[in-house]
């Protein structure tokens, strides 16, 4: 195939992409523009999505599938088989990169076997220039990559590749839109994610987040009531709502509600269980708190991220609140919401930390004893503040560091689960075990994973477990009744 991209090359800019203004975010609601010889194409053609990183991210993969699949590409699980493959990429940790370079590696050889196939690069990470670059410069194979920002414009993006046998880039860094009604294959016929804002403004020190998704732009409440109800009518029994930051909802829609009242307003649809993700600690209201402990509907698990249990480091990180003020909303959730299990992320070897304020964190972790924790040795994303800071930590001693945590965290969890021994939960039930078929798994209302001796028939239903066991990261029982 012929790599000359000049014709559609639009390149990422971190300069751009850090831009904020005032303006009123678009609402975009219009079908996907599907070219009629794109689908002619597609006619007994294949696609393999495959997706890096977050929930948002799994949400982008679900629209992408959707969209291929309305030009009449059909599903097929291996990218080795496939006609079209989109790697549908994840920026927020250096190791998430590597296994995407990895993977585009491995299909090199796919590419010179066969030039018709397509293949695409996408999401957060390409987002960034230098990333692209790489991209450029030492993966000839790749065909087509595209933003955050343009998802819908996929059937045009593939057209030009294919037909015009041109590599096309394009990518934005811009504040971002919200586009309703695109196409969707939700992955799972028991719990969907639901969208309800996009982007993030909070700009802590070590995250791209902000610079990879455009600015906090939420969507209206009655369309995303309308989609929890679609979703309740079709078998749903759980919803998660999802967003760089829950917390913000509705702040740039100046429309008197925000995400409490959202939050009251999607229990009142009565679908069995509402989960959200993800909370930043600096705007979670006591409305929240409230939202969550008088609707039966709203799961008892939040998930607040600490990222450090220092003052300096959190102010260096740009996180807007202090170890205190985590501390009381902490207990304050932990005392108002019944049953309520909490877990966090945590960062090691933040630029500059020293040994003692890691200790502080290694306090706080003591003292709070989360459900669980998802924990990270620091990696520098290139663009952001943090990754100018001078890093006097040795890789050595930011292993070390993590083993020390790791070792408090799993040793909480534990003890966590330990009184969940001889309860009863209530367990919505997705399906057998691999290896015994007479074991089954689910969640928890407040998140726990729970494996029990049951049957088929209590797939897709919630049913009572009684808790024989406990693990660090999962429960064992057996279903009553």
């Amino acid at each position: 195939m012929n790599k000359n991209y000049e014709k559609y090359f639009i390149k990422p800019s971190i300069k751009n992409a850090a831009k904020r203004t005032k303006k009123r975010v678009e609402i975009i609601r219009k079908d996907v523009v599907i070219p009629d010889r794109l689908k002619q194409i597609a006619i007994n053609k294949t696609y393999c999505v495959r997706t890096f990183g977050c929930q948002a991210n799994e949400r982008d993969g679900e629209i992408i599938s959707g969209i291929l699949e309305e030009i009449g590409y059909k599903f097929e699980s291996n990218p080795e088989k496939a006609d079209l493959v989109i790697l549908n990429t994840c920026a927020v940790r250096e190791n998430a990169e590597e296994k995407v370079f990895g993977t585009m590696g491995g299909l090199k050889k796919i590419k010179n076997d066969n030039p018709d196939f397509i293949f695409g690069i996408c999401g957060c990470m390409v987002q960034q220039d230098d990333i692209v670059e790489k991209i450029l410069k030492k993966y000839p194979q790749v065909d087509l990559i595209f933003g955050t920002h343009n998802i819908n414009n996929i059937p045009a993006l593939i057209d030009n590749a294919y037909f015009d046998k041109a590599r096309v880039v394009e990518v934005y860094s811009k504040e971002g839109e919200v586009y309703e009604n695109l196409p969707s294959k939700r992955e799972n016929n028991l719990k969907a994610w639901v969208n309800i804002m996009y982007g993030c403004d909070k700009f802590c020190t070590y995250c791209i987040v902000p610079y990879t998704r455009g600015k906090e732009r939420s969507r209206l409440m009655e369309d995303i009531l309308q989609e929890v109800n679609d979703l309740k009518k079709s078998g749903y029994k759980e919803i998660t709502l999802l967003g760089q930051n829950v917390n913000a909802y509705g702040n740039d829609l100046n429309l008197g509600y925000n995400f409490a009242d959202l939050l009251n307003e999607v229990a009142k649809t009565n679908i069995d269980r509402i989960r959200f993700t993800t909370s930043h600690p600096w705007n979670f209201t006591k409305e929240m708190i409230n939202a969550i402990a008088n609707n039966k509907n709203i799961m008892p698990y939040v998930h607040l991220p600490l990222q450090s249990g220092d003052d300096d480091i959190l102010r260096k990180m740009a996180r807007r609140y202090t170890i205190k003020e985590y501390v009381d909303l902490y207990k304050e959730i932990r005392n108002k919401i019944e049953g309520v299990c909490i877990t966090t992320d945590i960062i090691v070897g933040f630029p500059g930390e020293t040994l003692e304020q890691f200790e502080n964190t290694l306090k706080i972790v003591d003292e709070l004893k989360y459900d669980g924790a998802f924990t990270f040795i620091y990696s520098p994303r290139s663009g952001t503040p943090a990754a100018k800071m001078k890093d006097d930590v040795s890789n050595k001693e930011k292993h070390e560091r993590f083993n020390r945590l790791l070792d408090i965290v799993n040793k909480h969890a534990l003890d966590r689960n330990k009184e969940y021994e001889g309860k009863i939960l209530k367990v919505l039930v997705e399906g057998p075990s691999k290896r015994n078929p007479n074991i089954f798994s689910g969640y928890s209302e407040n998140n726990k994973l729970v494996n029990f001796v049951g049957n088929p028939n209590m797939i897709s239903k919630i049913v009572k477990v009684k808790i024989k066991k406990a693990k660090s990261f999962t429960l064992e029982g057996e279903a009553i009744g």
